[in-house]
């Protein structure tokens, strides 16, 4: 649905994100600004910033910011719609009537309907389970030491014996055998007609990040097989892109995830407070999984079965966990099999000490080739240390590769140089020779300078929204196309004309933006940090250079770009080049 920016921008102005976000986060005024624990990573000291004059919050620690529809989507999991009607309701704003397309209503409307109906499905269940039908279920339960409290909290029930009660149920409701059968909670046979796809098990209702209902996953009771069903895909349920517990799990305060392979585990270890733990949903961890992971840590902790299949299944995850910048460690669960039973005999602290002393995950993986060779002969050792060097030329950046050479070394008792040495025989062997001694490349000189120009682009433009005195002393010399071509030079266009009609404003600017790593990015450009000055003189300095810098940048930049026969490119260019010499007399006052 798209809504004007002045829809966008009456109700963002409705609701001042300092009030909004104390809903969330306590906050204590610090000079003009509010700060408390970022809600986006663990933390102890307070880096996280909320700006009643900007409307803007931004984390110094972790880098997450934005205005307060990005707080909404980055916190509650929400989309950009999503946030908007939230907030509109908060503010008692009537959003204009969403007008779909046929096709796009009569999907929506499926959506709803569906997630009724698992809504309806989990309470029948949860019903069940606590009458008499359930009574082998409960007990099950309960031998498991779960208590009543988790039992509600996840929302567990029974589906009875009989082929279609559950059906019935929901027919009686009002809800269509189409509709119902599209939630994918029954079949239908050509000779018995609609029949329950669960039945004579315990349910585990499967919620997405924010309480719905989307699926279910059952534990036969009984011989039965098999001994556990999940929810076929749906419209609203794709298991590779969601996380059982996770609705749980990403409020919480620990700044990683325990990743299980059971709906038991994650009970388990929510119910001894560890309530970061989650589960991938009878399927083994996707890229879906890790983008999803991604969004809210940025370390996991692998409680996989102590098992060969757990092992298995642990050296599977985390290649797809570090290919989207996360890093794995593993928890070893012997002399038992999992964090359910783990727990159940050692208890919290004991598990506390396990994740304390959790396994790096590529020290675990040659923990694991360990077992193919005999380390104890000259033969079993050489092999293997050849095998670990392969895997060592894996790593891409040099510092890494160097920390995890010296970590194996001293592991496996062999010279660091000699192991060294051997990395790189291998590189060169299997093609995967990296230049790590060599001099920069041209290339590389100009990531490095184009990334000094973004820094110096992002002081800028913080100092020009929090001094309007900086931003008079400058507009003449630069303006937004001095900025770098994108997302730079749209923030800096948006800038320069709320200055003109002396309406700065910038969670305005934002409102220009609904992807939320835009948002992260254009906050990023209002809260650069400016280092640290003792007097005012070298601030000044520090501007100026800066200024220089930037306005230099975009010469050399349309002079790249010019063509031979361009005469009045050239001439521009020449006045450019004057405007920088004049630019270097420049006084340029900070109060």
């Amino acid at each position: 649905m798209y809504y004007s920016d002045e829809v966008i921008e009456e109700v963002r102005s409705k609701n001042d994100i300092v009030d909004v976000i104390s809903g969330y986060v306590k906050l204590q005024k610090k000079g003009r600004d509010y700060f408390g624990l970022c809600p986006f990573h663990n933390e102890k000291s307070p880096s996280f910033s909320v700006s009643r004059v900007k409307q803007m919050y931004y984390c110094f620690g972790c880098g997450a910011g934005g205005n307060v529809f990005t707080f909404l989507m980055e916190y509650e999991n929400y989309s950009f719609s999503e946030a908007l009607k939230f907030l509109a309701d908060r503010a008692g704003v009537t959003l204009p009537r969403q007008e779909y397309s046929q096709e796009a209503k009569e999907r929506a409307d499926t959506k709803a309907i569906l997630l009724e109906i698992n809504k309806a499905a989990a309470q029948y269940y949860y019903v069940q389970l606590k009458n008499g039908r359930g009574e082998q279920a409960l007990s099950y339960l309960k031998n498991r030491e779960l208590s009543d409290d988790m039992i509600r909290a996840f929302g567990l029930g029974y589906s009875n014996k009989y082929g279609d009660d559950l059906y019935q149920y929901l027919r009686s409701k009002g809800y269509s055998s189409d509709m119902i059968s599209k939630a994918g909670l029954i079949g239908v046979d050509e000779q018995k007609g609609a029949y329950d796809k669960f039945w004579n098990r315990v349910m585990f209702p499967i919620m997405d990040v924010n309480s719905r209902v989307i699926g279910f996953g059952g534990r036969v009771m009984g011989e039965g097989k098999p001994k556990y069903l999940n929810s076929p895909e749906t419209m609203i349920f794709d298991k590779s892109r969601n996380l059982y517990g996770l609705h749980r799990a990403r409020s919480s305060k620990r700044h990683y995830f325990l990743l299980c392979e059971g709906y038991m585990d994650v009970i388990s270890l929510h119910q001894a407070g560890f309530t970061n733990a989650v589960a991938s949903l009878g399927t083994a961890l996707t890229p879906g999984h890790a983008s999803l992971i991604k969004r809210y840590v940025k370390e996991v902790y692998l409680t996989y079965d102590s098992d060969e299949a757990g092992t298995k299944a642990a050296l599977r995850a985390m290649p797809i966990l570090k290919e989207v910048g996360i890093t794995a460690k593993v928890i070893r669960m012997d002399p038992y099999k999992d964090p359910d039973e783990f727990i159940k005999n050692l208890g919290q602290d004991a598990f506390e000490e396990r994740i304390q002393k959790a396994r790096n995950g590529f020290m675990f993986s040659l923990e694991v080739l360990e077992r193919n060779y005999d380390l104890n002969s000259p033969e079993g050792k050489t092999d293997f240390m050849r095998e670990a060097a392969r895997r060592l030329t894996e790593f891409d950046e040099e510092v890494e590769r160097t920390n995890y050479i010296e970590a194996v070394a001293a592991t496996y008792r062999v010279r660091y140089e000699d192991l060294r040495k051997l990395v790189s025989r291998v590189a060169v062997q299997t093609g995967q020779g990296r230049p790590a001694e060599r001099p920069k490349t041209t290339s590389a000189r100009k990531k490095e300078k184009e990334d000094g120009i973004q820094k110096s682009q992002k002081v800028l433009l913080t100092w020009m929204i929090e001094d309007e005195a900086v931003f008079r002393q400058i507009e003449q010399y630069i303006a937004p196309a001095d900025f770098s071509e994108g997302l730079y030079r749209t923030v800096a266009e948006l800038l320069y004309e709320q200055y003109a009609s002396e309406d700065v404003n910038p969670a305005k600017i934002m409102n220009h933006f609904t992807d939320e790593e835009e948002h992260r990015e254009v906050a990023s450009l209002f809260h650069t940090k400016i280092r640290e000055l003792s007097t005012e003189r070298e601030q000044e300095k520090a501007l100026k250079e800066t200024v220089i810098r930037v306005k230099n940048h975009s010469i050399d930049e349309a002079a790249r770009r010019l063509e031979p026969t361009d005469m009045k490119g050239f001439q521009q260019l020449m006045d450019a080049k004057r405007e920088l010499k004049d630019l270097q007399k420049l006084h340029i006052s900070v109060n």
